[in-house]
């Protein structure tokens, strides 16, 4: 075989107001007006993602209407709900109650209200670790909500919580294989691990197999149940939390344990923040 020689230049063109330069080769055994003409009358096909028509066209976004907005008992019994539920914030004294009420406040999109409270409930609990270590030191569940939440927030949690539910050889208990809510809890926060934090690492690998071995025992809709798939399918800290709340009201009202003023709230607090939300799309599509 041998080489054909070649010639090649930049020819620049326009295409719908755009600018581009293309690279035109021809060879020497051929006319340069021959290949000019042949190349440059290539028509350009170009790729169309041939998406479907939005139905969110302004008839349609200027039909939305909510009375979430207007009428002012929805808002009054919002304020009633909060005063009610911030007053069961103050009144919980068990950590554990506390913990899992802020856990239940932020599945159902409501912490954004008691912000203070739940910042305040944390610290607390941050600075008296120690000395109330008590009440979480034979459960998982208790030590794991408590590391997943304190994570979430910013304060420093090691993962050596959670030596005392490990073996010699750096697996789970055996004795823990049973505590499904613990392992589902020690599971989400698993997600909250720093770099280096092979413990949690191992953990998570664990507490998946033991969690992946109840569903396909237990294959009822109860509230655990629900609650494992969920993780499983993904985790809490990887969801995007409003979504997450419109997903948790309708799974939180199966749970016998509800507490009805909460779930009372977090309904209507959706449907409120949802109207804005379409108010505001009805004026920036005017």
């Amino acid at each position: 075989m041998c080489n054909i020689p070649i010639h090649s230049k930049w020819k620049s063109f326009s295409y719908n107001g755009s600018s581009f330069r293309r690279l035109i080769v021809f060879s020497t055994s051929q006319s340069d007006t021959t290949n000019k003409t042949s190349i440059e009358d290539v028509t350009i096909t170009r790729r169309s993602a041939n998406y479907h028509p939005a139905i969110w066209d302004y008839d349609y976004v200027q039909s939305l209407r909510n009375d979430f907005v207007q009428d002012e008992s929805y808002k009054e019994r919002s304020r009633k709900l909060k005063e009610e539920v911030r007053m069961m914030l103050g009144n919980v004294v068990d950590p554990l109650e506390k913990l899992e009420l802020i856990d239940t406040l932020q599945r159902l999109g409501l912490s954004y209200h008691f912000e203070a409270e739940i910042n305040n409930t944390l610290k607390n609990i941050s600075t008296d670790r120690i000395s109330t270590a008590a009440w979480k030191k034979d459960n998982l569940y208790a030590t794991a909500l408590e590391f997943r939440l304190l994570r979430q927030h910013g304060y420093k949690v090691d993962q050596d919580v959670f030596t005392y539910f490990m073996d010699d050889v750096g697996n789970i208990k055996s004795s823990l294989n049973q505590d499904f809510k613990g392992l589902l809890n020690l599971y989400e926060a698993s997600y909250l691990l720093l770099e280096g934090e092979t413990m949690l690492e191992n953990a998570r690998e664990l507490a998946a197999k033991l969690l992946k071995q109840y569903l396909k025992e237990n294959n009822d809709h109860e509230y655990l149940s629900m609650l494992v798939d969920h993780a499983l399918e993904l985790p809490l800290h990887w969801r995007m939390p409003r979504l997450e709340a419109r997903w948790f009201i309708d799974e939180y009202e199966k749970n016998k344990d509800k507490n009805p003023i909460i779930l009372e709230l977090a309904i209507l607090d959706y449907n409120i923040v949802q109207s804005i939300h379409q108010e505001d799309l009805r004026y920036v599509s005017t």
